[in-house]
């Protein structure tokens, strides 16, 4: 599990005041790629070999400006190819659930343009921080 906190920018907020639903993606993308850095896992273009396939959030009560949320990642499936992570975002002050998200990111050789197995160093370092939900 790994986890990051992120203010709210007023840019991230929509006329009704609240969190647009485009901004919660880019939230999880950035939860997403800490995870993978605080796992030792290489995130930069040259090396980088998993491509997103599925993303998905969940709304569960509204977020605002200025409100410090706090985005959990769990990565809670890793297959031959293809790897499931979950994301919860809390209110940091009140501990409210925000939003639940949920990815599927495979394996991909860009040059080759087809998905291919997780190599087995990598998919090593996935199994050993695998949470079961």
């Amino acid at each position: 599990m790994h986890e990051l906190k992120v203010n709210v920018r007023f840019s991230e907020t929509d006329a009704l005041g609240h969190i647009n639903n485009t901004s919660y993606f880019i939230y999880l993308e950035e939860a997403r790629m800490k995870f993978f850095e605080a796992l030792g896992l290489a995130t930069n273009v040259e090396k980088w070999n998993f491509l997103l396939a599925s993303t998905k959030c969940d709304f569960i009560s509204q977020g605002y400006f200025n409100q410090l949320l706090t985005i959990r990642t769990y990565l809670t499936k890793v297959g031959t190819k293809s790897c499931e992570m979950v994301h919860d975002i809390y209110c940091s002050q009140t501990g409210e659930a925000i939003a639940k998200g949920s990815a599927v990111l495979v394996c991909f050789n860009f040059t080759e343009q087809k998905s291919e197995p997780i190599p087995e160093m990598i998919k090593d370092t996935l199994i050993s921080h695998l949470v079961y939900t």
